[in-house]
């Protein structure tokens, strides 16, 4: 399978990479700096150079012709309303046209889970990303490609290991960013898994039996 990822040298893509990779699938990493092409080659993708927020839905699309499925992992990263606005709103607007342009019908997207940040202050920059991240989970719901969208936790680089909690609706918790990339991967695996919104945090259950479960 050729997979296309937004946001390939991320924190979440350049894990999930490898894992498509080791899997025998071709992982097309779109990356925005050149610096970024080696290292992902390096993990075993085929480097694309793009940046979300310059290219067109044409652009874009052709960008991902040979793609069999499309996992948006860019973000911000609370970088500013322009750029949230830019990446994570208009990002994932043009990237479901372009994918139901190029015919890439499998389309994940890593969003964020309803209650972030809500045992702190609330923060008008916060507020304004959920805003955002609420507004595309609608529009990628409503279009007609093969969705599923994820809403990992609290990101956090430290090692998984490898167990999960994974469902409809969940407690907030943490997540390793290990975790969200091989959930990805296991969805990818699974077609069964299809128009769905799944929140996942760390937990006791093996990713590979959660996402059987869910399947």
């Amino acid at each position: 399978m050729n997979v296309f990822i937004i946001g390939a040298a991320g924190k979440v893509g350049s894990r999930l990479v490898p894992l498509l990779a080791d899997a025998g699938h071709v992982p097309l990493a779109m990356h925005r700096k050149s610096e970024q092409a080696q290292i992902l080659a390096d993990k075993g993708a085929k480097p694309v150079a793009g940046d979300i927020t310059a290219l067109t839905v044409d652009e874009l699309a052709e960008l991902m012709e040979s793609a069999d499925a499309v996992v948006f992992s860019a973000g911000a990263g609370g970088a500013g309303y322009d750029l949230t606005q830019a990446v994570d709103g208009d990002g994932l607007v043009k990237a479901v046209a372009a994918a139901r342009k190029a015919g890439a019908t499998r389309f994940l997207l890593v969003s964020a889970f309803p209650e972030a940040g809500r045992d702190a202050e609330p923060k008008e920059g916060l507020e304004n990303y959920m805003r955002i991240k609420k507004l595309t989970d609608a529009h990628l719901s409503q279009s007609d490609l093969d969705w599923v969208i994820v809403r990992p936790g609290t990101l956090s680089s430290e090692g998984g290991d490898g167990k999960v909690a994974l469902g409809l609706a969940l407690p907030y918790g943490n997540v390793s960013r290990d975790h969200v990339a091989q959930v990805l991967a296991g969805i990818l695996e699974r077609p069964q898994l299809s128009r769905v919104i799944l929140e996942l945090t760390d937990g006791d259950t093996p990713v590979g039996d959660a996402l059987d479960a869910m399947a």
